[in-house]
């Protein structure tokens, strides 16, 4: 396993990190996490990924008790989590959609009452909030880092524009800054970390640890012939994931790809994870796993990535460029 510096702090992730979405709870329960946790660290994963909204709750709570039983040292792993969209309750006026300062203070309380930890290494506010003034945010985010709940803080799926005025204002008001950005990133979708925030890396040294490699599976290549019985497009909850599994271009041009992966002696999942690994702005990548033999699977990108020359790398780009966004 590689670490890269998370942005300019001083903090190492490992270059592929495991996430909880869709799977904690829903498809992963506490003795699946305790197994996948414990071969992801074996392997050298010390990152973990986890959000407030992820099953309502019950993914925060799982990986704790998962994490109670693998009894690590607290300075081997890093957690992270995510606020905005808030937990399922009748009354939604300051629980749900929001970044104002009431509900982020209780946010933090709760996902560490749910993790069973003292503090969370990294929390990202999940999407901008319009209706609260971005300095009311950037100084709750700040405070959770003065009071030792947080390490550091970042956004997800923010502009560059919003991550920009919330780094300046911190700077101004010599307040913590925001260090990371998590994005969607993969070979489908590209415009905003490969232009968008073109500026920011050398500008502010933000960092990015990126979600959905596989664009929720579509680059494994599994749903070439439609939604297969127990896959993340066949889950009900997923359904909004549909039309995008089955767009017939980019389901083409992932069988474009299958004879690269092949002679690399990799599968469509690996090579998709390691063309993002060869980022240098994205400090980890995020990846899902239900299944033990899935993650090991997803560890092979690692290698994988040492193999894909200039050449490679242009052969892929010209059959995914043309569909990416």
């Amino acid at each position: 396993m590689r670490y890269r510096r998370l942005g300019r702090s001083g903090l190492q992730v490992s270059e592929l990190s495991l996430g909880s979405w869709v799977t904690y709870h829903n498809q992963v329960n506490v003795d699946a996490a305790v197994e996948m946790m414990a071969a992801a660290h074996e392997a050298g994963i010390n990152f973990f990924d986890n959000a407030e909204a992820y099953a309502g709750g019950r993914s925060e709570e799982l990986m704790g008790q998962a994490l109670k039983r693998l009894n690590w040292p607290r300075l081997n792993y890093v957690v992270s989590t995510k606020f905005f969209w808030g937990l399922p309750d009748p009354v939604t006026v300051n629980r749900r959609n929001t970044l104002n300062r009431k509900y982020l203070m209780q946010a933090i309380d709760g996902s560490l009452r749910r993790f069973g930890l003292e503090h969370i290494d990294i929390v990202y506010c999940h999407r901008p909030d319009p209706n609260t003034p971005i300095e009311e945010t950037v100084r709750a985010m700040s405070d959770m880092i003065t009071q030792g709940k947080a390490l550091y803080w970042g956004t997800s799926e923010w502009s560059a524009a919003e991550i920009r005025a919330a780094w300046d204002l911190a700077d101004r008001h010599h307040l913590h800054k925001p260090v990371v950005e998590q994005p969607q990133y993969h070979l489908f979708h590209r415009q905003r970390v490969e232009q968008e925030y073109a500026r920011l890396y050398d500008d502010i040294g933000i960092g990015l640890t990126t979600w959905s490699p596989l664009a929720s599976g579509l680059l494994s290549g599994k749903y070439a012939s439609g939604i297969p019985a127990g896959s993340r497009g066949a889950m009900e909850s997923m359904g909004f994931l549909r039309d995008g599994l089955t767009d017939a271009a980019k389901n083409a041009a992932v069988t474009e790809l299958a004879p690269i992966a092949r002679d690399l002696g990799a599968t469509l999942a690996q090579l998709a994870i390691a063309w993002v690994t060869k980022n240098p702005h994205v400090s980890s990548v995020i990846t899902g796993a239900s299944k033990v033999e899935q993650l090991h699977s997803n560890l092979g990108a690692l290698a994988v990535a040492d193999r894909l020359t200039p050449d490679i790398i242009e052969r892929i780009e010209a059959i995914t460029s043309p569909l990416a966004g």
